[in-house]
């Protein structure tokens, strides 16, 4: 077996990858290496904005380049392409995520720590940051990555239809309908309270 691995140096893990040799030629495993050196920090920062924690955003770079040693030949040359089609793939592990946790959970009760309860800032702070991601969690797949990556990343709208594969047109109506749903979701969560 071959093993092709690279340091994750945002939280100090080795992402290792066995492969059958057959399938991993000495200059598949040095373009894997490559592409991770090159990308996985973008990657890890793009799926801290798309996952709720840190472990979650390094399981999804992990499973991205997992699927990228799968497809090592189907990777397109070019930095600005090596990184589009990664982070289409981020982005498409994260939809799978997406789709399998709203078959399996409805909304779940928001977990403070007994020493964070005593902070009322925290507290609120908390609330207010659950209130959004389950917001986000309600919009389409492709609609919440735009938004993602336009609000939180600040990547743009040219960028976004690179990534996602999509017109620059494309992008903007789903930024402006994610907009105007999670403005409708938001307002009638406050509503409900009431």
């Amino acid at each position: 077996m071959t093993v092709v691995s690279g340091v994750y140096s945002a939280v100090n893990q080795v992402l290792a990858v066995a492969l059958p040799a057959d399938d991993c030629p000495a200059e598949a495993g040095d373009r894997l290496g490559q592409l991770f050196d090159a990308h996985h920090q973008r990657l890890y920062r793009l799926a801290r904005r798309l996952s709720r924690t840190s472990e979650d955003a390094r399981d999804l770079v992990q499973d991205t380049f997992l699927r990228a040693a799968q497809s090592i030949r189907a990777i397109p040359a070019g930095a600005s392409h090596e990184e589009a089609w990664l982070v289409r793939v981020l982005i498409n592990v994260c939809r799978d995520g997406w789709r399998r946790t709203a078959v399996r959970r409805r909304l779940e009760p928001l977990r403070v720590a007994e020493s964070d309860t005593q902070s009322p800032n925290l507290e609120r702070a908390l609330v207010a940051q659950a209130t959004v991601w389950r917001a986000l969690e309600r919009l389409p797949p492709r609609r919440r990555a735009a938004i993602v990556l336009y609000e939180l990343e600040g990547a743009s709208i040219p960028a976004i239809a690179r990534l996602l594969g999509v017109a620059a047109v494309t992008v903007r109506w789903h930024l402006s309908r994610g907009r105007r749903d999670l403005a409708r979701i938001l307002g009638g969560q406050g509503s409900r309270g009431r």
